[in-house]
């Protein structure tokens, strides 16, 4: 690991920042973690170099990247879309193999796919063969066979009876709180992108991603911030997607974009994490180490961002995340991401 300041300790180069905004609480959350850590850096002059090759792109030839897919993800412009988004979210996590072991894939119109782009599909093709995945009571009667049969394929998906457990919660909260539509919720949001990731996290016990760090909460709220983030992406911008403050999103503090920052430097581990995750030893979720590696995730993101409005190249937190999480899909030469069994992401 080369010997570098830590961006906390750097005030006065003036990249010391506080929050300009935190509604959820993720950046002042996360951002203790971060000056406490021991196991992960962040590596402020690789920030500035990656900010620098953006803008090349971006001047050269830039085309908004977008991870949502007509190909592979369902949509009527209705409210059934609004449903189906929130069981798409509620089930997205943890794709990956034990070491050694091959992947869960699926072929869907000639396409073999694994990850997220496997799910998307696997949710539309059932609803392709009948299965009404926007139904509130069908998702309450969720079984284990149902469930196999959405994502059957190649090996088994990763964590499977928590995504039973996981769409049964759907469907009762769905019921129980607003009327069996997730459009009520959005609606109960008022256009706020904020309003609503606070409201599916308050709701649905499985999008309440917090952690404890040295006695401290710490705020990831990952699937619930991409939820609203692909609901505004499926409606481009309108309807069930209009959010005044969709600005106001962190990334979504994953497994994939730690993986690029650190292929780029910008994340720095300590030697010994750095050996476990490239033997792809189990990093367990809740864990310093597993927690710090989100948190400089996002304050990596978050310097990022504020590096490129310097130079007058405005870009959100989800459009960083898009972009990074779209580079992590070719990660041949890269050094394996860190493996974290957890629901969350």
């Amino acid at each position: 690991m080369t010997e570098t300041k830590p961006w906390h300790d750097r005030e006065e180069e003036g990249l010391y920042l506080l929050p300009d905004h935190d509604a959820l609480g993720v950046l002042t959350s996360t951002k203790k973690v971060v000056e406490q850590g021991e196991h992960v850096w962040i590596n402020v002059d690789q920030i500035e170099r990656l900010c620098e090759k953006w803008m090349q792109d971006f001047r050269e030839q830039y085309e908004p990247p977008t991870v949502w897919d007509v190909r592979y993800h369902f949509h009527d412009e209705t409210e059934r879309t609004v449903n189906w988004i929130l069981l798409l979210d509620a089930l997205n996590f943890c794709f990956w193999a034990e070491r050694g072991q091959p992947r869960w894939t699926i072929t869907y119109k000639d396409d073999c796919l694994n990850g997220y782009w496997a799910e998307a599909a696997a949710l539309k093709r059932a609803v392709e063969e009948g299965m009404p995945l926007w139904d509130a009571e069908y998702l309450c009667q969720m079984d284990e066979d149902t469930m196999a049969r959405i994502f059957r394929g190649e090996h088994r998906i990763p964590l499977f009876a928590q995504r039973v457990e996981h769409a049964r919660e759907v469907g009762k909260v769905l019921l129980e709180a607003f009327e069996g539509q997730f459009a009520n919720a959005v609606m109960q949001a008022r256009g706020s992108a904020v309003q609503l990731v606070s409201l599916l996290a308050d709701a649905f016990p499985s999008f309440r991603d917090i952690a404890i760090y040295r006695r401290n909460e710490v705020r990831f709220l990952k699937r619930a911030q991409i939820c609203v983030a692909d609901l505004h992406a499926a409606f481009t911008g309108q309807r069930w997607g209009a959010f005044h403050d969709i600005d106001q999103l962190t990334i979504f503090a994953d497994y994939k974009l730690p993986q690029v920052l650190r292929h780029y430097n910008v994340l720095e581990y300590h030697p010994d994490l750095a050996a476990r995750i490239d033997q792809q030893e189990l990093i367990a979720a809740g864990s310093e180490e597993e927690i710090e590696i989100r948190a400089a995730t996002i304050w990596a993101c978050e310097l990022l961002r504020h590096a490129m409005a310097q130079h007058d190249y405005p870009i959100t937190a989800s459009e960083i995340d898009q972009r990074l999480w779209l580079m992590g899909q070719n990660a041949a030469d890269m050094k394996p991401y860190h493996r974290s069994r957890t629901v969350f992401y």
